[in-house]
């Protein structure tokens, strides 16, 4: 999309001078043009990761639109352009290059491509861009010495692994198989869940990657087929054992056909899901059957309709919930990650009182919010923002989401 400034969000005519505090009261407008700051978001709206990354693009307008109307930057203009990277990596580098040499470019967000953003991290470096990714690879903010303008909001993959051990060990779980996909958030995956089942005593007697055009229903087959007494596989005509439950860290749509050829495999234990597997509050079709009473780890932010508001932030967190809604239709985990990714801008340029790069970058990396998705904490030795007490269990119970495990 080049140079252009292909959109710019917020409220317009006769709306442009009202401006509200979040209490609801009333300021007077400011008659002089506010002043604009310009941030740009590089998302797949195109391509295999087009599906979150439409969800990522209509949270940041949505966000940024409350933004202005609320005049949560006081005689500031939130201003977002889009760029389509089209799931791919070497063209998301060239946006990201291209952005970050913009002088009056306050700050960049990345959507869920962690392969994306660490191709550009010398570019974000050079320029001195902060850029708040969405995706999840640890990688994307570790090591912080070599990212000191890199924030990531995505879910860790240590926090994911811990909550989820200590489920199965509440469940009396003791072997498990395992589904990652082959990518680098897989391969976190892997090496946190093996570390963390380490105190529990679970042991991982099977493990298979899906996805890249892996044979999805050969795997189902050989963890609905796994022995986890002899470790081997059990004849096709016998009973099927299998492990104690499934472990399924992958996206959402590919989680729903993980759990689907495990049950046409046989495998009819517990399914347990990693943060990335979150997706719509609705299920449909073979995905609802065979997800159904599956165990995710996520945030309340998911079922914030069955949460009750006894705070601010939760009482934010509900508006959200029935802001995205009312405009979307149905209410996506991951949308409250971009919004808060606005909220960090935001925060930032508040505290730092402009959007010197420099300024911004360290002002960002001393934020304690919470947010929409849960409590936000930066710092020095840790530019992963979301807190592990924000996590909790979800289940499936019908067609959607419901709170508990």
């Amino acid at each position: 999309m080049g140079r252009s400034r292909n959109r710019r969000y917020g409220l317009g005519g006769a709306l442009s001078a009202l401006l509200v505090t979040l209490a609801g009261c009333s300021v007077v407008a400011n008659e002089s043009e506010p002043e604009p700051v310009r941030i740009a978001a590089d998302l797949q709206l195109t391509g295999d990761g087009s599906a979150l990354g439409t969800v990522y693009r209509n949270a940041l307008q949505l966000r940024v639109e409350q933004v202005n109307q609320l005049g949560l930057l006081g005689d500031r203009r939130l201003e977002l352009e889009v760029h389509d990277n089209r799931s791919d990596p070497a063209t998301s580098t060239a946006n990201i290059e291209r952005l970050a040499a913009e002088p009056d470019l306050a700050a960049l967000i990345t959507g869920g491509c962690g392969e994306c953003v660490v191709s550009a991290v010398d570019a974000i470096n050079t320029r001195g861009m902060p850029t708040i990714a969405l995706a999840a690879p640890t990688n994307v903010s570790s090591p912080v010495g070599e990212r000191p303008f890199l924030f990531k909001l995505g879910p860790n993959a240590n926090h994911n692994a811990f909550a989820l051990t200590a489920a199965l060990a509440a469940a009396d779980v003791e072997t498990i198989g395992l589904v990652t996909t082959g990518d680098q958030y897989g391969e976190d995956g892997l090496a946190e869940m093996t570390d963390a089942a380490v105190r529990p005593n679970i042991e991982i007697v099977v493990h298979e990657q899906v996805g890249g055009g892996a044979d999805l229903a050969a795997a189902a087959g050989r963890i609905a087929g796994h022995d986890p007494d002899s470790g081997i596989l059990l004849d096709p005509d016998a009973e099927q054992l299998g492990p104690d439950a499934v472990v399924v860290w992958t996206s959402a749509a590919l989680a729903g056909e993980t759990a689907a050829s495990l049950r046409d495999a046989g495998y009819d234990g517990p399914l347990y899901l990693d943060a990335g597997a979150a997706g719509d509050l609705f299920l449909a079709g073979a995905s609802r059957d065979a997800l159904a009473g599956a165990t995710l780890v996520f945030t309340e932010t998911l079922v914030m309709d069955e949460v009750v508001a006894t705070s601010p932030a939760k009482a934010a967190r509900k508006t959200w919930f029935r802001d995205y809604t009312a405009q979307f239709g149905t209410y996506h985990a991951y949308s409250s990650f971009a919004a808060d990714a606005v909220a960090l801008v935001v925060d930032g340029v508040n505290r730092a009182g402009g959007t010197d790069r420099a300024q911004l970058r360290d002002t960002i990396e001393t934020t304690q919010l919470d947010g929409l998705t849960g409590q936000l904490r930066l710092t020095q030795s840790q530019h992963s923002a979301l807190a592990a007490r924000a996590l909790t269990l979800v289940t499936v119970r019908g067609d959607r989401w419901r709170l508990g495990g």
